[in-house]
Parts: C-alpha cells; sequence; structure tokens
C-alpha cells in the first residue's frame, strides 16, 4: 500500500516585512514571499499493519531535502520498536542527495 503526500515549503516568518502602509512594498515583499514557496508531491509505501490489522493512525514525518516518511506504528516516537529513527530536530544538509 502507498500513500501520496502533497506539501508546500516555503518562509513562515521574514524580519523584512514593510507593513500594509505602502502598498508598492508590501506587494514586492509579497511577491517575493511568494517566489520562494515550494509544492512537493511524494508517493510512499505505508508499512503492514501490525498484530492483524492494529494500527494507531498514520504519521508522516518530515524530513531533510524535500523527504518523508509513513508510519502506522503505535508506539511512541523514540521507543525502541518505533520504525522511524530520524531525531526530531534535522539540519538541512549543503546539497541534498539525488
Amino acid at each position: 500500500m502507498t500513500v501520496k503526500v502533497d506539501w508546500e515549503t516555503g518562509v513562515a516568518f521574514s524580519d523584512d516585512f514593510p507593513g500594509y502602509a505602502n502598498r508598492e512594498k508590501y506587494l514586492a515583499w509579497r511577491e517575493k514571499i511568494d517566489a520562494q514557496n515550494r509544492q512537493h508531491s511524494q508517493v510512499v509505501p505505508v508499512p503492514y499493519y501490525q498484530n492483524g490489522g492494529d494500527t494507531c493512525g498514520i504519521t508522516v514525518h518530515f524530513l531533510p531535502c524535500d523527504q518523508i516518511k509513513v508510519t502506522t506504528s503505535c508506539d511512541a516516537y523514540g521507543s525502541p520498536n518505533y520504525p522511524i529513527k530520524e531525531p526530531l530536530e534535522m539540519k538541512e544538509p549543503t546539497v541534498c542527495p539525488k
């Protein structure tokens, strides 16, 4: 079984927000911010359900380099049986693998 995940990356906040008083400056700023948005879509395998069909929902992990992993594990993140071992906080590498 697979699942298709669509998501968007971009700038969540900006220190150079010009305010709304000068419409031209605001529109130029918004265009710059919008230009950084990227649409992503990936089809990833969903692991087989455990214990003859038991599942605790679906969890999507967003990883560096626009990668994702999906699990249906009933175990909590960080437990020895949790299938995804990547840390919660990961830095984006300088160059992403192809």
